[in-house]
Protein backbone atom coordinates (compact mmCIF):
# COMPACT_ATOMS: atom_id res chain seq x y z
CA UNK A 1 0.00 0.00 0.00
CA UNK A 2 2.85 2.34 1.08
CA UNK A 3 4.68 1.24 -2.39
CA UNK A 4 1.38 1.97 -4.36
CA UNK A 5 0.73 5.67 -2.59
CA UNK A 6 4.45 6.67 -3.47
CA UNK A 7 3.80 5.88 -7.12
CA UNK A 8 0.56 8.02 -7.05
CA UNK A 9 2.50 10.69 -5.53
CA UNK A 10 5.46 10.31 -8.01
CA UNK A 11 2.86 10.02 -10.97
CA UNK A 12 1.06 13.10 -9.64
CA UNK A 13 4.25 15.20 -9.31
CA UNK A 14 5.34 14.47 -12.82
CA UNK A 15 1.94 15.19 -14.24
CA UNK A 16 2.27 18.71 -12.13
CA UNK A 17 5.75 18.86 -13.60
CA UNK A 18 4.52 18.84 -17.46
CA UNK A 19 1.32 20.94 -17.06
CA UNK A 20 3.97 23.89 -15.56
CA UNK A 21 5.82 23.16 -18.56
CA UNK A 22 3.26 22.96 -20.96
CA UNK A 23 2.34 26.76 -19.41
CA UNK A 24 5.95 28.23 -19.40
CA UNK A 25 6.45 30.54 -22.48
CA UNK A 26 8.71 29.28 -24.89
CA UNK A 27 12.27 30.77 -24.98
CA UNK A 28 13.08 30.23 -28.59
CA UNK A 29 9.66 31.52 -29.68
CA UNK A 30 10.85 35.40 -30.69
CA UNK A 31 8.09 38.26 -30.63
CA UNK A 32 8.39 41.41 -32.03
CA UNK A 33 6.13 44.57 -31.40
CA UNK A 34 5.23 46.78 -34.22
CA UNK A 35 3.71 49.89 -34.49
CA UNK A 36 3.49 53.00 -36.96
CA UNK A 37 1.76 54.26 -39.64
CA UNK A 38 0.71 53.83 -42.96
CA UNK A 39 3.95 52.39 -43.68
CA UNK A 40 4.02 50.17 -41.00
CA UNK A 41 0.36 48.93 -41.79
CA UNK A 42 1.73 47.82 -45.42
CA UNK A 43 0.44 50.25 -48.85
CA UNK A 44 1.33 48.23 -51.55
CA UNK A 45 -0.63 45.58 -53.12
CA UNK A 46 0.38 42.69 -52.15
CA UNK A 47 1.56 39.93 -55.10
CA UNK A 48 1.09 36.77 -55.52
CA UNK A 49 4.79 35.82 -54.19
CA UNK A 50 4.57 37.37 -51.11
CA UNK A 51 1.71 34.78 -50.66
CA UNK A 52 3.60 31.80 -51.26
CA UNK A 53 6.29 30.00 -49.20
CA UNK A 54 6.03 31.57 -46.13
CA UNK A 55 7.91 29.46 -43.10
CA UNK A 56 5.08 28.34 -39.96
CA UNK A 57 7.91 29.50 -38.24
CA UNK A 58 6.85 32.67 -38.82
CA UNK A 59 3.76 33.57 -37.33
CA UNK A 60 1.60 36.96 -36.65
CA UNK A 61 -1.02 37.48 -33.82
CA UNK A 62 -4.36 39.00 -35.01
CA UNK A 63 -4.60 41.98 -33.49
CA UNK A 64 -8.70 42.53 -34.71
CA UNK A 65 -10.81 39.75 -35.72
CA UNK A 66 -10.32 38.92 -39.57
CA UNK A 67 -13.41 36.82 -40.70
CA UNK A 68 -12.83 36.34 -44.20
CA UNK A 69 -9.36 34.74 -43.49
CA UNK A 70 -10.98 33.37 -40.13
CA UNK A 71 -8.35 34.62 -37.82
CA UNK A 72 -9.22 35.59 -34.01
CA UNK A 73 -7.99 38.46 -32.10
CA UNK A 74 -5.61 37.43 -29.70
CA UNK A 75 -5.03 34.06 -31.83
CA UNK A 76 -1.60 33.11 -33.71
CA UNK A 77 -1.31 31.85 -37.67
CA UNK A 78 1.12 31.86 -40.30
CA UNK A 79 1.92 35.26 -41.05
CA UNK A 80 0.68 34.78 -44.54
CA UNK A 81 -0.19 39.19 -45.43
CA UNK A 82 -1.63 40.83 -44.75
CA UNK A 83 -0.13 41.30 -41.19
CA UNK A 84 -2.08 44.55 -39.48
CA UNK A 85 -5.87 44.40 -40.55
CA UNK A 86 -7.64 43.23 -43.36
CA UNK A 87 -7.86 45.51 -45.90
CA UNK A 88 -4.12 46.55 -45.47
CA UNK A 89 -1.36 45.43 -47.82
CA UNK A 90 2.56 44.17 -47.59
CA UNK A 91 4.33 45.68 -45.20
CA UNK A 92 8.42 45.59 -44.21
CA UNK A 93 7.04 43.44 -40.92
CA UNK A 94 6.85 40.63 -44.10
CA UNK A 95 10.06 40.33 -44.91
CA UNK A 96 11.60 41.15 -41.36
CA UNK A 97 10.09 38.07 -40.37
CA UNK A 98 10.78 35.64 -43.10
CA UNK A 99 14.17 36.88 -42.98
CA UNK A 100 14.91 35.94 -39.51
CA UNK A 101 13.42 32.60 -39.49
CA UNK A 102 15.77 32.08 -42.53
CA UNK A 103 18.71 33.10 -40.66
CA UNK A 104 18.19 31.93 -37.42
CA UNK A 105 18.27 28.12 -36.15
CA UNK A 106 15.45 25.87 -36.90
CA UNK A 107 14.48 26.05 -33.20
CA UNK A 108 13.63 29.56 -32.98
CA UNK A 109 9.95 30.67 -34.27
CA UNK A 110 9.62 34.26 -34.94
CA UNK A 111 5.95 36.02 -33.93
CA UNK A 112 4.87 39.47 -34.94
CA UNK A 113 2.32 41.75 -33.25
CA UNK A 114 1.73 44.94 -35.85
CA UNK A 115 -1.21 47.79 -34.61
CA UNK A 116 -0.81 50.77 -37.45
CA UNK A 117 -2.64 53.21 -38.27
CA UNK A 118 -2.55 55.15 -41.52
CA UNK A 119 -1.61 58.73 -41.54
CA UNK A 120 -1.23 58.66 -37.61
CA UNK A 121 0.85 61.10 -35.90
CA UNK A 122 3.04 59.50 -32.73
CA UNK A 123 0.77 60.88 -30.48
CA UNK A 124 -1.58 58.31 -31.43
CA UNK A 125 0.49 55.90 -29.56
CA UNK A 126 1.29 58.11 -26.59
CA UNK A 127 -0.45 57.39 -23.30
CA UNK A 128 -1.07 61.19 -22.08
CA UNK A 129 -2.63 62.18 -25.63
CA UNK A 130 -4.58 59.30 -26.89
CA UNK A 131 -7.35 60.38 -25.76
CA UNK A 132 -7.29 63.84 -27.52
CA UNK A 133 -5.89 63.25 -30.92
CA UNK A 134 -8.76 60.45 -31.02
CA UNK A 135 -11.36 63.02 -30.11
CA UNK A 136 -10.14 66.75 -31.81
CA UNK A 137 -7.39 65.61 -34.30
CA UNK A 138 -7.46 62.55 -35.80
CA UNK A 139 -9.45 63.15 -39.39
CA UNK A 140 -12.91 61.28 -40.19
CA UNK A 141 -11.01 59.09 -42.72
CA UNK A 142 -9.04 57.78 -39.83
CA UNK A 143 -11.94 56.86 -37.08
CA UNK A 144 -12.46 53.48 -38.64
CA UNK A 145 -8.73 52.36 -37.77
CA UNK A 146 -8.79 53.74 -34.77
CA UNK A 147 -12.07 51.63 -33.64
CA UNK A 148 -10.26 48.99 -34.56
CA UNK A 149 -8.26 48.60 -31.84
CA UNK A 150 -11.07 50.53 -29.27
CA UNK A 151 -9.65 54.30 -30.21
CA UNK A 152 -7.21 53.01 -27.82
CA UNK A 153 -3.86 51.35 -30.15
CA UNK A 154 -1.46 51.58 -27.66
CA UNK A 155 -3.63 49.93 -25.11
CA UNK A 156 -4.91 47.42 -27.57
CA UNK A 157 -0.52 46.66 -28.37
CA UNK A 158 0.02 45.94 -24.64
CA UNK A 159 -3.40 43.75 -24.46
CA UNK A 160 -1.93 41.97 -27.51
CA UNK A 161 1.82 42.04 -26.18
CA UNK A 162 0.84 40.47 -22.71
CA UNK A 163 -1.29 37.62 -24.05
CA UNK A 164 2.21 37.27 -26.52
CA UNK A 165 4.04 36.84 -23.30
CA UNK A 166 2.14 33.90 -21.78
CA UNK A 167 3.66 32.13 -25.32
CA UNK A 168 6.94 33.42 -26.24
CA UNK A 169 9.88 36.57 -25.10
CA UNK A 170 9.78 40.22 -26.48
CA UNK A 171 12.69 40.19 -28.21
CA UNK A 172 12.44 44.15 -29.88
CA UNK A 173 9.94 46.95 -30.76
CA UNK A 174 9.83 47.64 -34.78
CA UNK A 175 8.17 51.32 -35.65
CA UNK A 176 8.15 52.86 -38.67
CA UNK A 177 5.97 56.46 -37.70
CA UNK A 178 7.01 60.00 -38.30
CA UNK A 179 6.02 61.14 -41.86
CA UNK A 180 3.10 62.66 -40.30
CA UNK A 181 5.58 64.20 -37.99
CA UNK A 182 7.84 65.60 -40.08
CA UNK A 183 9.83 68.40 -38.64
CA UNK A 184 9.35 67.81 -35.30
CA UNK A 185 12.16 68.07 -33.55
CA UNK A 186 10.86 66.53 -30.25
CA UNK A 187 9.69 63.56 -32.22
CA UNK A 188 12.70 61.11 -30.61
CA UNK A 189 12.00 62.35 -26.97
CA UNK A 190 7.74 61.23 -27.80
CA UNK A 191 9.20 57.66 -29.42
CA UNK A 192 10.93 57.26 -26.54
CA UNK A 193 7.91 58.38 -24.19
CA UNK A 194 5.96 55.53 -25.87
CA UNK A 195 8.95 52.92 -25.59
CA UNK A 196 9.26 53.72 -21.84
CA UNK A 197 6.18 53.13 -21.08
CA UNK A 198 6.24 50.21 -23.23
CA UNK A 199 9.25 48.61 -20.98
CA UNK A 200 7.27 49.68 -17.92
CA UNK A 201 3.65 48.12 -18.74
CA UNK A 202 4.89 44.65 -20.52
CA UNK A 203 7.88 44.33 -17.16
CA UNK A 204 10.78 44.71 -19.91
CA UNK A 205 14.72 45.75 -19.58
CA UNK A 206 15.78 48.37 -22.19
CA UNK A 207 18.96 46.24 -23.22
CA UNK A 208 16.91 43.28 -23.81
CA UNK A 209 14.31 45.04 -26.15
CA UNK A 210 15.71 46.86 -28.37
CA UNK A 211 13.91 49.34 -30.82
CA UNK A 212 14.45 50.00 -34.55
CA UNK A 213 12.63 53.14 -36.81
CA UNK A 214 13.38 53.10 -40.22
CA UNK A 215 13.62 56.23 -41.95
CA UNK A 216 10.64 57.33 -44.52
CA UNK A 217 11.19 57.64 -48.36
CA UNK A 218 14.86 58.81 -48.93
CA UNK A 219 15.79 62.13 -51.01
CA UNK A 220 17.34 59.64 -53.38
CA UNK A 221 14.13 58.25 -54.07
CA UNK A 222 12.29 62.27 -54.18
CA UNK A 223 10.74 61.34 -50.64
CA UNK A 224 8.23 63.97 -49.90
CA UNK A 225 8.64 63.72 -46.00
CA UNK A 226 12.50 63.01 -46.89
CA UNK A 227 13.10 65.88 -44.52
CA UNK A 228 12.13 63.79 -41.41
CA UNK A 229 14.95 61.07 -41.78
CA UNK A 230 18.00 63.68 -40.23
CA UNK A 231 15.61 63.10 -37.07
CA UNK A 232 14.96 59.95 -37.13
CA UNK A 233 18.80 59.12 -37.30
CA UNK A 234 19.06 61.31 -34.28
CA UNK A 235 17.46 58.56 -32.54
CA UNK A 236 19.84 56.81 -31.12
CA UNK A 237 21.67 59.57 -29.09
CA UNK A 238 18.07 60.09 -27.43
CA UNK A 239 17.21 56.02 -26.67
CA UNK A 240 20.42 54.79 -26.25
CA UNK A 241 19.20 50.86 -26.82
CA UNK A 242 17.80 52.06 -30.51
CA UNK A 243 18.85 52.59 -33.77
CA UNK A 244 17.53 53.28 -37.10
CA UNK A 245 17.23 51.57 -40.41
CA UNK A 246 18.36 53.04 -43.75
CA UNK A 247 15.30 53.68 -46.40
CA UNK A 248 18.38 54.58 -48.86
CA UNK A 249 17.62 53.06 -52.20
CA UNK A 250 14.32 51.52 -51.30
CA UNK A 251 11.67 52.29 -54.51
CA UNK A 252 8.71 53.74 -54.10
CA UNK A 253 5.00 54.41 -55.46
CA UNK A 254 4.35 57.69 -58.01
CA UNK A 255 3.22 59.23 -54.58
CA UNK A 256 7.04 59.17 -53.39
CA UNK A 257 5.40 58.80 -49.96
CA UNK A 258 4.93 55.35 -49.39
CA UNK A 259 7.21 52.39 -50.42
CA UNK A 260 6.41 50.28 -53.28
CA UNK A 261 5.97 46.66 -52.61
CA UNK A 262 10.00 45.77 -53.45
CA UNK A 263 11.07 48.93 -51.49
CA UNK A 264 8.60 47.15 -48.44
CA UNK A 265 10.65 43.63 -49.00
CA UNK A 266 14.34 45.65 -49.51
CA UNK A 267 13.37 47.51 -45.66
CA UNK A 268 11.75 44.48 -44.13
CA UNK A 269 15.00 43.21 -45.19
CA UNK A 270 17.34 45.60 -43.62
CA UNK A 271 14.85 45.67 -40.47
CA UNK A 272 15.79 42.11 -40.09
CA UNK A 273 19.55 42.86 -40.41
CA UNK A 274 19.73 45.29 -37.88
CA UNK A 275 17.83 42.97 -35.44
CA UNK A 276 20.19 40.29 -35.81
CA UNK A 277 23.28 42.20 -34.92
CA UNK A 278 21.11 42.96 -31.94
CA UNK A 279 20.06 39.18 -31.64
CA UNK A 280 24.11 38.30 -31.60
CA UNK A 281 24.83 41.02 -28.93
CA UNK A 282 22.05 39.50 -26.72
CA UNK A 283 23.53 35.98 -27.18
CA UNK A 284 26.77 36.76 -26.59
CA UNK A 285 26.21 38.28 -23.56
CA UNK A 286 24.23 35.02 -22.03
Amino acid sequence: MKKFAIACLMMGMAGWAMAQSATQPDPNFYIYLCFGQSNMEGNARIENCDMRGVDSRFQMMAAVDDPQRKRKKGEWYTAVPPLCRPGTGLTPVDYFGRTLVATLPENVRVGVINIAIGGCHIETFMKDSIAGYVAHRAPGWMKGALRAYGDNPYACLVEMARKAQQDGVIKGILVHQGESNTGDRSWPEKLKSVYEDLLTDLGLKAEDVPLLASEVVNGDQGGTCAAMNPIIRSLPRVIPTADFVSSAGCTCATDSLHFDAAGYRELGRRYAEKMLIQIGKQMKDQ
